[in-house]
Formats: structure tokens, sequence, C-alpha cells
């Protein structure tokens, strides 16, 4: 499930590419546009929850392109600009802005901003506490987990670990991107931590069901993997 779709608006492919890397992470939607002239053309189609706006751009820079947005839309924008003067940032602000970042920047902070700005906005769509699948049930609001009704005591990693695979059916993980995404960036403990939740959650689920298995993609990592189209 996205958890929303951002547009990123800037003509350095590279930031581009980084911004999506990060945010396809976090499970948002990413669209692209490289000058301001494309991405007034996509906004109406595409219908973002947020923008990221650079404001130095050829064809329309961001100041115009906020401008024109704000004509139709509360579509939450954050300028990302070079430019660090205060008379820039109150000028996008005054101009409908939402938040503002300071290139050169680092992309967990514009994560992290993008995330609060949908917070206020009330645009923040949230994936479900719970997963739900054959014989498994797994609540994170409470950090329940039930096989076959029964309710299984299980530390909180193993939960998480669990939750966030079964949340991505059919999705291969390596173990140090379930290490970035279910421990976080600042774990730096041995991959191997994954091998050993991952072998003690399949003590509690193997066996329980044919429609999904806790799967080894052998020389990648793991996935939950979903049988016969079942959700």
């Amino acid at each position: 499930m996205s958890c929303g779709k951002i547009m990123v608006v800037d003509d350095d492919s590279n930031i581009c590419e980084l911004l999506r890397l990060y945010l396809e992470k976090e499970d948002y939607e990413v669209v692209i546009a490289q000058n301001g002239t494309k991405a007034l053309e996509m906004f109406d189609r595409e219908k973002p929850d947020l923008i990221l706006l650079d404001i130095m751009m050829p064809v329309l820079d961001g100041w115009q392109v906020c401008r024109e947005i704000r004509k139709k839309s509360s579509c939450p924008i954050i300028m990302l600009t070079a430019k660090g003067e205060v008379f820039d940032k109150v000028l996008g602000l005054e101009l409908g802005a939402d938040d503002y970042v300071v290139k050169p920047f680092e992309a967990k902070e514009v994560v992290a901003r993008v995330k609060a700005v949908l917070r206020r906005s009330g645009k923040s769509q949230q994936k479900s506490k719970i997963v739900q699948f054959e014989n498994l049930y797994i609540n994170m609001e409470n950090y329940e987990l039930r096989v076959c009704g029964k309710q299984i005591d299980t530390p909180p990693k193993e939960m998480e670990l669990i939750y966030h695979l079964a949340s991505n059916p059919n999705r291969v993980y390596t173990r140090d991107q379930l290490l970035d995404e279910v421990w976080g960036f600042e774990y730096y403990g041995d991959s191997r931590t994954v091998d050993v939740h991952v072998k003690r959650l399949r003590e509690k689920l193997d066996g329980i069901s044919d429609k999904w298995t806790l799967k080894t993609v052998w020389g990648v990592g793991y996935k939950f993997e979903v049988h016969d189209n079942f959700e």
C-alpha cells in the first residue's frame, strides 16, 4: 500500500533519482518532472499528494510553478533550492510553499520533512497496522501475533520483521535492506541478525498454511511469498 504520491521537480537527474530511492524505500510512489512546464502538465494528470519543487530550473522556475499551482490547488509544496537567503525563504512561504529545504541536503531529512508536511496537511496515508493471511494475524497496534487463532508471544523485532515482509508480499528483500528498513539506518550489526530472526519466525509459522511461505531467496535474501493469488 502506497503512503502517497510525491512529485519531484528538479532539472538535476541525480537529485531526482536520489530522492526517488529514499522515498520509494518509505513506500511513497514517485513521479518526476525535470522542468517547470512539464511539472504543470503532469500535476493535473498525476494528482500528487505533495510536491518537492526546485526553484532554479529552465523554462519555468519554481516560483512560477508554485504560483500556478496555488491558483488551483492547496497541494503541499516543499521548495528545494541552493539559495539560502532569508528573502528567498520568505518569498517561497508567501507564495504558498509549506516548507523550504536548502541544498545540499541529506535525503533522509527531506523524507522526514515530507512526512511532517503530510501529517500537518492531513494527507498522510499510513499503512494499515493489521495484516491477515490464512491462519496468520498480525496487529502492530498492540504487537499481537496470532497463529491459527492462538496468540503467540513474539519479541518486537520479530513482529516488525514479519509485518514488514507480509505487508509487501512477493517482494524480495536483501538482508541489508531489512536491516535498514526494520532495524533502522543507525544499525550497524551483523546481517546474520536477520537470519536468526527469520529462523525464529519459521519455528512459529512454518507449516500453518499452504497459501503463503516465509521463503529464502538463495543468494539474495527473503520474501513473504503468496501462492495462487491469495490475498
